[in-house]
């Protein structure tokens, strides 16, 4: 009985022990949120390594796969702005190439020389001299009336010294190409009726092959050398070559290229060019035209359009037919189309240091009624020179 009573004890004793471990437990959870919902246990830590490790993230910052921006790839760097150059004064330039052009070009000042340094001048000689003049693309026309200038002045001379002579034929070269015709690229702008100022517009025309893009690029140069500011308009819009040289040059002395998309409209890059003109106040607009064959009549006609819409802005002040003084008699007959569909103001002869054929600037400004106002005289960048009737006849007399 006694062992009955002690086991009782000890079960009481043992339950209320357990009871009470159960009781603490509880105590020691959270109480649950007023709303009823369990509240979701904290995510793991994520494992950490060194002093390198990052603190845990928690489940505020955590961003979903659409909220992530991933970098995208480097953007290539911007390449470097084109150094701007200062273009050499554009006078004098005739002077310092006359070496180069009296020796491609001495071979007619002096077989004339020669001749006429004869003892006895007879029919032959003279017809020896109309052959040096017609071959050096003198023209038919100005051959005769020079013979005939000369043989007059020498029998009226009578004495024939070197210095004499050199005189004489230098008198009469200038009398052919010219001393008091206006040979200045016309660079003054206009006013339109409203007050507004506007460019003086240039527009640069030719055959394939003359050089034009080149030529026009180089009278930039000369006209920033002279202060003058320029946009370009590249409206040779059949070659893209054409557009970027033109560009290029710009950029080598600051000025602004107007540009279309290739095979765009000529006229319309030409109008946006001197309206870019007027919006920047710029002092000339220089308009590159596609380079066309005389003898096709439906690129001349564009080319009379292109002239057309750019007067919309104002009249142009200037229309330069560039010619290659290599082509001879057969650029009179380009000259004389181009000047009857866009009025022609003046001649570019290119190429002029590289053949014996000088004669060719008589023979345009005769059949053009027009001066030559530009020569190429090389191939570098400033060897675009203003004509120098002057300095042209003594480099053929050197």
């Amino acid at each position: 009985m006694d062992i009955l009573i002690l086991i009782v004890i000890i079960a009481v004793v043992a339950v209320a022990v357990i009871s009470g471990l159960v009781v603490n437990g509880r105590r020691k959870q959270a109480p649950p949120p007023p709303d009823g919902t369990r509240a979701r246990p904290a995510p793991p830590a994520e494992p950490q390594v060194g002093e390198d490790a990052a603190p845990p993230v928690t489940e505020e910052e955590r961003r979903t796969i659409e909220e992530v921006i991933l970098p995208g790839p480097e953007a290539p760097p911007a390449p470097p702005a084109p150094e701007v150059e200062v273009p050499e004064p554009a006078a004098g330039r005739m002077v310092r190439l006359r070496a180069r052009l009296a020796r491609s070009q001495n071979s007619l000042g002096r077989g004339l020389l020669t001749l006429l340094a004869r003892e006895r001048l007879d029919e032959d000689t003279w017809e020896e001299i109309e052959e040096i003049l017609l071959t050096a693309d003198v023209g038919p026309a100005p051959t005769v009336e020079l013979v005939e200038r000369l043989r007059e002045r020498v029998r009226v001379l009578g004495t024939r010294s070197p210095e004499e002579l050199r005189a004489l034929l230098r008198e009469e070269l200038l009398a052919q190409l010219g001393t008091d015709l206006d040979r200045e690229v016309r660079t003054e702008g206009g006013v339109s009726p409203e007050g507004e100022e506007r460019p003086a517009v240039i527009l640069v025309v030719g055959v394939n092959g003359t050089g034009k893009t080149t030529t026009t690029g180089k009278l930039a140069r000369v006209l920033v050398a002279e202060g003058h500011s320029v946009v370009l308009g590249a409206a040779d819009t059949f070659r893209a070559a054409a557009a970027d040289q033109l560009q290029t040059w710009g950029e080598r002395v600051g000025a602004r290229t107007v540009r279309g998309p290739e095979g765009g409209d000529p006229a319309s890059v030409a109008f946006d060019a001197v309206k870019e003109g007027i919006t920047q106040g710029a002092d000339v607009v220089l308009v590159d035209t596609a380079g066309r064959l005389h003898t096709k009549s439906g690129l001349m006609d564009e080319l009379g359009k292109v002239k057309r819409v750019v007067e919309k802005h104002g009249p142009v002040g200037e229309v330069l037919l560039v010619l290659d003084a290599t082509t001879g008699q057969n650029g009179l007959t380009q000259a004389k189309v181009f000047a009857q569909v866009v009025d022609v103001t003046g001649i570019a002869l290119t190429k002029l240091d590289g053949t014996a054929k000088g004669g060719i600037v008589v023979a345009v400004q005769r059949e053009l009624g027009v001066p030559v106002k530009l020569v190429g005289l090389g191939e570098g960048a400033d060897d675009l020179a203003p004509f120098d009737p002057e300095a042209f006849v003594d480099a053929l007399l050197a």
